[in-house]
Formats: C-alpha cells, sequence, structure tokens
C-alpha cells in the first residue's frame, strides 16, 4: 500500500461548492427550478429545490427501488449561473442508473446563500444520514478530527487511479497519512497582464519574472498611465492576501507549519514556521511593493479589476477566464498574455503557485457509502469530467486530463490552458489541520500589519506565529 506524506498536503466570485449528498428510497418527483436563500426545511419552500432525474429508462418493476441523492451546492463561478452541476450530474448519474439497473436514481439539490460550512457540520453533527459531501481543501482537517468523514484510503487503493493524480491534489485529499477526499478540479494562480498597455508604456513582459523587476515595472506604469488605471499592478488587500503570500513562502524554501515532537498532549503536532527567514524574506517583498508606491487593495474583484482594464497587470488565479465574455476565448490570447509563474527573487529560484479547489468526502453518516464511492469515481471519469472543466473552464486534477489524451479538448477550448497546467507540479496545497483558520488569520494581520507600518516583516510574523502556536496547543 501506498504511504501517504503530509508533507505537501493540498488545497470562486469563487465560490465553488459545497456539495451534500443524501441516499434514501423515496418516490421520483417531477423536476423544479427555483431559488432559495434559507437553510430552512418547509412544504412551500423545499430545501432541495433542483432536480436532476437519469435519462435512463426509469420504467417500473416490481423490485426496482427509488433512490433520491440530496445535494446542496454553492453557484460554480462563471456566467453560466445556477445548474452548473448539471452538467456534470447528469452524465454521472446516467451512468450510475446504468450500472444499477435495478434502482431508479434521481438527486435532488440546493444552491444556498449562506453559511455552507456552518451548514454542513450542523447537518452531520445532528447525525442526518448525510452520503457525500464536498468540503474545501483546508477544511478536511477539521472535518476528519471531528470524526465527521469516513477513512477512503482502502476505496482508492480499489480504485486503481491514484497514479493519475497530479502529486500535489492527492496529497491535498490526505490528513494524517489517511485519505478523505477526492480533489475533482484545481486552480492556479499566476501574472496575467494587458499587451498593448505594457506595449504603449514600454514595459518588457519578460522583466516581471523577478522581483526587482516586477517592482520597476509597477513604478513605470504608474509613471506613464497615471490617474487613467487605478494602479500599474494590482496588490491584493484583502483578508485572503496570505493565499498569495505563500508562493513566496514556498518558492524560498519555507512551510507554513512544521511537524515537531514533545507537543504538551499530541506527541509530534504541526508547529508554525511561517516566521522563518525565509518567510522574513517573503514578506519583505510586499514591503518592498508598499515602499515603491504600490497600495494594497482591500476590494477584491476575483479578476473583473483587470478585464476591466484599471489593472495592466494582476495577480490572480485561472477563473480570470470568467471575467472574460466566452465569445472572446478563442482571440483572448492576442490581447492579454499569462507568465506561468510567481515573480521570484532572481532567475535561479524556482516558482511556486497556490492551488485551491473541492473535494468529495463520504461523512460517516452515511448509509449507502459504497453507492456514495461510486458516484464519485464516476464523476472523476475523464469523459465525464473533461466536458464540465471545458465548460466551465476549470483546470485538472488528473495527468490524464491535464497533458494525455483526454486533455485536447481542454487545450483547444481554455485559453492558455498549458500555461496554466505547466503550473501544477510546482503547486502546493495548504496545510489542512483543524486549527487552519485560525492560523490564516494569524497571516492576514500580519500581512496588514506590514502594509500599513506598524511592524517589521519579522515583528509581524513573530507575533502572528506565537498566537498560531498557542492555537494549534503549544504552551
Amino acid at each position: 500500500m501506498r504511504q501517504y506524506c503530509v508533507r505537501r498536503m493540498s488545497p470562486v466570485v469563487i465560490v465553488i461548492t459545497l456539495l451534500v449528498i443524501i441516499v434514501t428510497p423515496t418516490t421520483l418527483q417531477p423536476s423544479v427550478a427555483t431559488t432559495n436563500n434559507t437553510t430552512a426545511d418547509t412544504p412551500d419552500n423545499p430545501f432541495f429545490h433542483m432536480t436532476v432525474t437519469s435519462n435512463q429508462s426509469t420504467s417500473t418493476v416490481g423490485d426496482k427501488t427509488n433512490v433520491t441523492l440530496r445535494a446542496i451546492f454553492a453557484t460554480v463561478p462563471n456566467e453560466l449561473g445556477i445548474g452548473n452541476w448539471n452538467l456534470i450530474l447528469q452524465p454521472a448519474l446516467d451512468e450510475l442508473n446504468r450500472r444499477h439497473p435495478e434502482m431508479n436514481i434521481q438527486i435532488e439539490y440546493a444552491e444556498p446563500y449562506g453559511e455552507y460550512r456552518n451548514s454542513v457540520l450542523d447537518r452531520l453533527s445532528n447525525g442526518d444520514p448525510v452520503d457525500i459531501i464536498s468540503l474545501d481543501q483546508i477544511w478536511l482537517g477539521e472535518f476528519a478530527e471531528k470524526g465527521l468523514i469516513r477513512n477512503l484510503t482502502a476505496d482508492f487503493e480499489q480504485w486503481g487511479r491514484m497514479g493519475d493524480l497530479y502529486e500535489a491534489n492527492l496529497d491535498g485529499s490526505v490528513y494524517n497519512n489517511t485519505l478523505y477526499g477526492l480533489w475533482l478540479w484545481t486552480d492556479v494562480r499566476g501574472m496575467w497582464y494587458w499587451k498593448d498597455m505594457l506595449q504603449e508604456a514600454g514595459v518588457d513582459p519578460e522583466s516581471l519574472r523577478t522581483w526587482d523587476g516586477y517592482i520597476s515595472a509597477a513604478v513605470k506604469l504608474n509613471d506613464f498611465f497615471g490617474d487613467r488605471i487605478t494602479q500599474g499592478v494590482h496588490l491584493i488587500g484583502a483578508p485572503h492576501a496570505r493565499d498569495l503570500w505563500y508562493p513566496y513562502l514556498w518558492m524560498l524554501g519555507g512551510e507554513i507549519l512544521e511537524l515537531r515532537g514533545g507537543h504538551p498532549t499530541k506527541g509530534a503536532y504541526w508547529f508554525p514556521s511561517y516566521n522563518s527567514s525565509e518567510g522574513v524574506q517573503a514578506m519583505d517583498f510586499l514591503k518592498q511593493q508598499v515602499d515603491a508606491g504600490i497600495k494594497p487593495q482591500k476590494e477584491h474583484g476575483w479578476g473583473l479589476e483587470f478585464a476591466n482594464r484599471t489593472f495592466p497587470v494582476m495577480i490572480e488565479g485561472s477563473w480570470m477566464l470568467s471575467g472574460f465574455p466566452r465569445e472572446s476565448w478563442p482571440t483572448l490570447e492576442q490581447e492579454v498574455g499569462f507568465i506561468p509563474m510567481f515573480p521570484v527573487p532572481n532567475g535561479t529560484t524556482q516558482t511556486s503557485t497556490m492551488m485551491g479547489g473541492w473535494e468529495l468526502a463520504i461523512p460517516s453518516t452515511s448509509q449507502h457509502s459504497d453507492l456514495a464511492w461510486e458516484l464519485i469515481t464516476i464523476m472523476a471519469e475523464p469523459q465525464i469530467l473533461g466536458p464540465f472543466l471545458r465548460d466551465m473552464g476549470f483546470l485538472p486534477t488528473q495527468h490524464t486530463l491535464g497533458e494525455g489524451p483526454s486533455s485536447q479538448p481542454l487545450k483547444e477550448s481554455i485559453p492558455f490552458f498549458e500555461e496554466m497546467v505547466s503550473m501544477i507540479p510546482y503547486g502546493r496545497g495548504r496545510q489542512n489541520p483543524a486549527e487552519y483558520p485560525q492560523i490564516a488569520e494569524h497571516i492576514h494581520e500580519a500581512i496588514q500589519q506590514v502594509y500599513n507600518g506598524s511592524a517589521s516583516p519579522r515583528e509581524a510574523l513573530d507575533i502572528a506565529a506565537a498566537k498560531s502556536a498557542a492555537s494549534l496547543g503549544w504552551r
């Protein structure tokens, strides 16, 4: 059996999905397509308000069992709007029904506008018979620590396709050397720029590759365009600014956390290491940008500010494409450039990127775990998942869809697909202990202190690390 290492545990408006599937025998109901803003279940306002039925034959057979899979989704991030999950649910459901002719299976799902994580925690804590949930990669440890999701290691082994997953995406499905979820798709972050604006200002895009060149380009763009733009490059100041700081930490050889022995109650456990010399150097690059007159942007439009040409250069995720009309994609590379990297301190440094994404897991309350796992693996099949990635503009977690025979439709339809996929081997997911949300907030506070000048990079990180150590139970 393969040994799973926690060395690189991997992770729109980017709210992807919080998926919950409940399997219960029921009578098939007609499809509906209404919207719902509450999590309350009432006859007049059902929580599971959208239905997918199989295109396979559902003729009545004496011993045929009717099964309803219930799901909770948040809206996926592109112009297609509510109902996008049908693009993958429909073919997966058809295949599931084909494999089980003794069943009539349908899916009821909701796309609520609320606290997805808390909603799922409440349902599982209440003992609801939930069969599948989608988890943000950074929540995996919390749900595993609370005993809310099942160990899927044996299922992965029997599945036989682990070797097709990119290393970081497989690692991101692991907590405490145990597999708990399947990471279906991912994203990467890199540098986007408007070709005409850089040319007009006399800025060579290649200069953006190094820290010094990036800052010099920002100053030059500010001087040239003045008040015609917000500023030359975008520096994120929103709470998730840490997600764009991590790659600088990683490229220098630093880590957010490290395993350390001697914990008061857990033996070996996570200890904050982001205040290392590598962390200070990474944080100093943010300070250098502020010192050069680059202002942190507290409001984040997830790339719309770039698509609107208010920033000639922006470090942003692969979801940037959703800011452009789909009909513009075939010619987008003529106007926009993408450099598959974060700026590096020098030409010998290997760049890095952060990858996010959602994973499908099976709760401990599941009454149909075998059927739930089968559905998950069907959704991961290249012939099912590939068209969904193509239509949504998402990136794969599988080699077959990234550069294998099933990748061609994605290369032909998604701008910069090959460039973005080339970053996956250098990508990282965030470590996912149960205490990660508190740690993330501590790092956010440190970044804000550096931005506003109230602390040096060393001081800010040391203060944050002390708080993180306490949150992790070190005394």
